[in-house]
């Protein structure tokens, strides 16, 4: 399993890598990748922090992309309906995919201090909320995952790596 959002990589490259996808997604399926919907992942990406929809509309407003909200939240419809970002329901906010272009199932690293949020792999069907389902017979279809605590950055002792 990884957590992406905690540790340092080659973020230019992971900007760029993910917008690649992200418009080859759009060529594959015939969706429109507008600049604001590419100017709105970018910004997403720019940071492994959940954006609300207000902070981002703050910024294509000063880019002279629009200043009514209908512009960011239709922005963040689409790429969220296009599996390019997660709405991070604990904080009303959003945050780029980190494993687009993936089917899977999302678990949100939040640090209560910072903001800052690690998107890490999880499969909801192991473990005991999947031990769970099975005994009561329920199939999971879909979970929202959000832990919140203190990054390595935020604690008062980082652990060693």
């Amino acid at each position: 399993m990884s957590a992406i959002g905690f540790h340092s990589h080659d973020h230019a490259q992971c900007v760029r890598t993910t917008l690649a996808r992200a418009e080859a997604y759009c060529v594959e399926n015939k969706l429109k990748f507008t600049p604001i919907r590419r100017r709105a992942l970018e910004i997403l990406l720019a940071e492994h922090r959940a954006l609300g929809a207000y902070d981002l509309l703050a910024v294509l407003a000063k880019e002279g992309l629009g200043t009514a909200p209908p512009v960011a939240y239709r922005a963040l419809d689409f790429l969220t309906s296009a599996g390019f970002a997660h709405k991070i329901e604990g904080l009303n906010a959003y945050i780029a995919c980190a494993h687009l272009g993936q089917d899977h199932a999302p678990a949100f690293l939040i640090c209560t201090s910072c903001k800052s949020v690690a998107e890490a792999e999880t499969d909801a069907t192991q473990g005991r909320l999947g031990d769970v389902a099975r005994a009561t017979g329920f199939t999971i279809s879909h979970t929202v995952i959000e832990a919140l605590g203190l990054c390595p950055q935020c604690q008062p002792d980082p652990p060693c790596a």
